[in-house]
């Protein structure tokens, strides 16, 4: 029975291993869109999902789901059933290629039949970033989420903005994981776009396929890698950036294939110590005597035969002390008897022998016990002392093969250097003999109009976006500076100062309104006065004032010789042509007469009529 039970103790040790080696999983989601249905197909993503999905299942994934060209219900089904098979996994990754969004800080994932015609579909219409980190957050010790959706976005620049603040970014937005041991790969870096490249596949995925299924090599350096392959092969244009972090040591997507299991490595002995372990465990003599009849030499061997001398210790202890207490029995049934003295005597003497025996088998346990205590302190004195040395020479070869690994990394960021400053080079040369402008090809025209559009929604332009960069464009870029504190110049629409207003993620210029109106949020709406009052030049409400009578000056009024010089003119003179005004009114010259000025009177502006 007892070697039955150390059969039983071994098997389920055996057990146990195979099942964390079974749990040990690795899984992948790979997504790659192209043929949308409101934007031209792009070439790429499809290629390069099929090339990262084919890069999983060389490394020895346990599960690859590939999907090409999924609309949103397939896209957030694909998630879902990817959220479960990441429950028992190691280690999750989801790839994705297409296209993306960043809406107000928050990035999405675009499906193929998003339509985009404003910026309130993105919510509806596409898959937010957030549901990708949420399908990989059971995995136990990596989550991996490799984003080469930094593309010029066609839906961006046709979208219909419910408010003018609202922001609409150029690539994806910066994103910090809150999960540990997460990690976000973008193909570019926050706020920058992403080439497609002239071959068949993308910059950043074919440097992936190249670095991160290389065995032993952990996450940090392969993207590492990864950022100097993309920025040699786009002539340094585009940089793929990392978001997150990972725990001090190594995590590689493909373990090496040298390396050892976690622990002290397997050696001879461990098998011997596992079982002397599980037998020290029952600590029955069958046990022991089935250990030793599996091992009968060595050091484990010798210690078992410790443990078993304890055990027949303890077993003539405990025959002893029956005897003993039969004796003692026996002793006193006699005494209450009352039966001949030298029967008692006899008895007595039985019960002294007894009880000594008993003792010197006590004592002969504690002996024993002392002996197997001491052994088992050796043995696992021997056992720490042999991991040490195992620790110290596994972190010995890890710290030369750091340094090597660091030695040939130093060498080739040296060459790459060298290569790179050599292509600076070059084509400073080729800029001194010909320069070739790094700005956009796009016109004036073009130009003035994207600047246009960035202005207005950041509420320094109320004016159409026609292209047509005149005073009012100039006096919103004078706003812009004047509020932003930039310094560009306001009689050209420049690519700087596009880049400078795209970076504004809301509202830089207040909102003025016209008079009687005021500003409500990102709205202009009329002033609405009681009755009784009006708004006044300070936009304000006030009450209106009765008007009162104005009085007349007396001395305005003309004096009686005026009077009946004019009372006594003929109704209806002819008229002369020339009109006479004095200070009781104005009438028309009479025929043959003329207007001169008057001498004597004491206005010097006074005129009157002379007639021949």
């Amino acid at each position: 029975m007892g070697a039955l039970r150390l059969l039983a103790l071994l098997l389920f040790a055996t057990w146990l291993g195979c099942g964390v080696a079974h749990a040990e999983r690795r899984v992948a989601l790979v997504i790659g869109n192209s043929a949308y249905k409101s934007a031209p197909r792009l070439a790429n993503p499809v290629n390069d999902a099929t090339l990262v999905g084919g890069m999983f299942k060389k490394a020895g994934f346990d599960n690859v789901d590939i999907r090409l060209d999924v609309s949103a219900a397939e896209m957030r089904r694909a998630l879902r059933e990817f959220a479960g098979r990441t429950r028992d996994a190691e280690v999750a990754v989801i790839y994705y290629a297409g296209h993306g969004i960043e809406l107000d800080g928050n990035n999405y994932l675009i499906p193929t039949d998003a339509t985009l015609e404003t910026d309130g579909d993105v919510l509806d219409e596409t898959v937010a970033l957030d549901r990708a980190l949420f399908a990989v957050e059971p995995a136990k010790q990596l989550r991996l989420v490799i984003l080469d959706a930094c593309r010029d976005n066609p839906f961006a620049k046709t979208m219909k903005r419910t408010l003018a603040s609202r922001a609409i970014g150029r690539g994806l937005a910066k994103i910090e994981p809150t999960s540990p041991n997460t990690m976000i790969a973008f193909a570019a870096k926050a706020g920058s776009t992403a080439s497609d490249g002239d071959s068949r596949n993308s910059p950043f995925s074919t440097a992936l396929v190249e670095r991160l299924p290389t065995p032993g090599l952990g996450l940090r350096k392969a993207f590492g890698f990864v950022r100097d392959d993309v920025l040699k092969n786009t002539g340094y244009k585009q940089e793929p950036y990392v978001y997150g972090s990972l725990g001090g040591e190594d995590v590689p997507l493909v373990p090496a294939k040298s390396a050892a299991a976690p622990g002290p490595q397997a050696s001879p002995q461990d098998a011997i110590r596992r079982d002397y372990e599980l037998a020290l465990q029952a600590g029955d003599r069958d046990a022991w005597e089935a250990f030793l009849q599996a091992y009968p030499d060595g050091f484990y061997s010798n210690l078992a035969r410790v443990q078993l001398k304890k055990i027949t210790a303890e077993d003539v202890r405990a025959a002893a002390a029956d005897k003993a207490r039969q004796a003692e029995e026996e002793k006193a049934r006699l005494v209450a008897e009352r039966a001949k003295k030298t029967e008692q005597d006899k008895a007595a003497a039985a019960a002294k022998a007894a009880e000594d025996a008993r003792l010197a088998a006590e004592k002969a346990k504690q002996v024993e016990e002392t002996k197997a205590a001491a052994a088992e302190q050796r043995r696992k004195e021997a056992e720490a002392a042999a991991a040490k040395a195992l620790a110290d020479k596994q972190a010995a070869e890890k710290a030369l093969a750091d340094r090597i690994a660091s030695d040939k990394a130093a060498a080739e960021q040296a060459k790459q250097t060298a290569e790179s400053k050599k292509q600076i080079d070059s084509e400073q040369k080729v800029a001194a003999i010909a320069p070739i402008s790094s700005t956009p090809t796009l016109s004036s025209q073009e130009t003035a109009k994207l600047v246009q559009s960035e202005l207005r929604r950041v509420g320094c332009l109320a004016a159409p976006t026609d292209g047509d960069w005149n005073v009012s464009s100039e006096r919103s870029l004078s706003m812009f500076n004047k509020y932003a504190g930039t310094k560009f110049d306001a009689k050209l629409a420049s690519f700087e100062a596009l880049d400078a207003i795209k970076a504004k993620p809301g509202r830089v210029c207040p909102l003025v309104c016209d008079h009687g109106f005021k500003a409500d949020g990102d709205a202009c709406v009329k002033i609405a006065c009681r009755v009784g009052y009006r708004i006044n030049d300070n936009n304000e409400c006030e009450k209106v004032q009765d008007k009162k009578p104005v009085a007349t000056r007396e001395d305005a009024k003309p004096r009686d010789g005026e009077r009946r010089k004019v009372e006594s003119a003929p109704s209806k003179p002819q008229a002369s042509g020339q009109i006479l005004c004095n200070t009781t009114g104005c009438r028309p010259v009479k025929s043959g007469c003329r207007i001169v000025n008057s001498k004597n009177s004491s206005d010097s502006g006074s005129q009157r009529e002379m007639c021949n």
